[in-house]
């Protein structure tokens, strides 16, 4: 895993886990490691919108696949 992979499951963690804590520091890491506004934009929309199709499942009890289910 690259720095800027490391960098983007961080925010991506802490953007779902804590998104109030979120805060320039972490955009200027982002910027540090190469990314420019477009690829932090586009990071944060994935990881929102992830997040939001994942609570309307949750909140009217859509199943998983059958496939994504654990064994």
């Amino acid at each position: 895993m690259t720095e800027v992979d490391r960098a983007l499951c961080d925010y991506a963690a802490k953007l779902t886990k804590t998104p109030a804590e979120i805060g320039q520091q972490d955009i200027d890491r982002l910027r540090s490691l190469g990314l420019d506004d477009r690829a932090i934009t586009d990071a944060c929309q994935v990881i929102s919108y992830f997040n939001y199709i994942n609570r309307i499942a949750d909140g009217l009890g859509v199943d998983l696949e059958p496939e994504m289910r654990s064994t």
